[in-house]
């Protein structure tokens, strides 16, 4: 039943999308017609942060359809990470061209060019009602899932500069003021530059394993303690597997209780991650006693080099000052 629920809603929201996207394909094609026509460089920028929308609406499909593939032996988390590479790839190119935007722009404002107000306005009105639709479809499901949250958020910010436009137009109309067309363009320019710059730099930190922003590695290792039962927390690392999946790995000092009993602390842990900080995906490893001194996250240790290895092998008793032996330090009772 559970299963059946989570397809029928994905099949709901892969359809909005698809409705989104449409429109917001219609968007695109008007604008930079319509832009190329109007000769109004705030038409093209909008279109630029419409492409910029789109692509973040066919990343978001894209990540619905890449949950569905299945693990295999050489890629076991999936094919999630597509998406944040994706991500990075779309961010970069976004930025050059609002870098391009800008360059124009300020050419205009040196040479104000005449722009067909009337006609830039219509448009800019059509892709405003496009936008609206979009948004419209997203919203019923943008409380509860963050992926399309996200999309409803690019959606409704593209409507909001599709506006500019149209103010622009209106008062280009009446005053020809031409020059009002660059400086729009400046403005969306920035808007363009912020949003690809923060879709580079979260699609980095996902890259770099970064904890997911929002969550504080203290807050967590503090909530799994007060589990009954739970003596520590350490070894902790939390990580980004794709924008709508969270992962946690952690050592677990519990030191009574029996296997069953210590499962049954677990899956409390489990729930309490999830409901608390929306992570889905744990390995946690259960210990009567601390494996280390050190509390809450691990410092890895690099691969040793060959000259190192073989140092290892003909000196077995000899253990190079601060190297940690692991096989001396936990006690496995139960990984889940």
């Amino acid at each position: 039943m559970h299963a059946h629920a989570d397809s029928h809603l994905d099949q709901s929201i892969t359809g909005r999308f698809k409705y989104a996207i449409l429109l917001t394909s219609l968007t695109l094609v008007a604008e930079l017609v319509g832009g190329i026509w109007t000769n109004s460089l705030a038409l093209l920028s909008d279109a630029a942060h419409v492409f910029l929308d789109l692509f973040a609406l066919l990343l978001s499909l894209g990540a619905i359809k890449l949950a569905s593939y299945p693990v295999s032996d050489t890629r076991t988390f999936g094919w999630h990470r597509t998406e944040v590479f994706a991500s990075f790839i779309n961010g970069s190119t976004v930025f050059l061209i609002a870098g391009i935007i800008c360059y124009e722009a300020v050419e205009r404002m040196l040479q104000p060019q005449a722009v067909k107000s009337l006609e830039m306005l219509i448009i800019a009105a059509v892709g405003l009602v496009m936008n609206l639709l979009s948004a419209g479809a997203l919203h019923s499901h943008s409380h509860d899932d963050l992926n399309v949250h996200s999309a409803f958020l690019h959606v409704i910010g593209d409507a909001a500069a599709s506006v500019g436009v149209i103010v622009g137009g209106i008062i280009m109309y009446f005053t020809d003021w031409y020059l009002l067309d660059a400086i729009i363009s400046v403005g969306i320019g920035f808007i363009i530059f912020w949003g690809s710059w923060r879709v580079m730099r979260e699609s980095v930190h996902i890259l770099l394993e970064g904890v997911p922003r929002g969550i504080d590695i203290n807050q967590v290792a503090f909530s799994m303690r007060e589990v009954e039962g739970v003596e520590d927390v350490h070894h902790l690392n939390i990580w980004t597997i794709c924008s709508h999946i969270i992962a946690l790995s952690a050592h677990v000092v519990v030191p009574d209780g029996s296997p069953s009993e210590q499962s049954a602390i677990l899956r409390k842990i489990e729930e309490k991650l999830f409901q608390h900080f929306h992570i889905s995906h744990t390995t946690l490893q259960v210990e009567n006693a601390p494996c280390t001194e050190v509390a809450g996250v691990k410092q890895f240790r690099h691969r040793p080099r060959a000259a190192a290895l073989a140092h290892a092998h003909a000196h077995p008793h000899h253990h190079p000052h601060g190297t940690c032996q692991g096989h001396h330090h936990c006690h496995d009772d139960h990984t889940h």
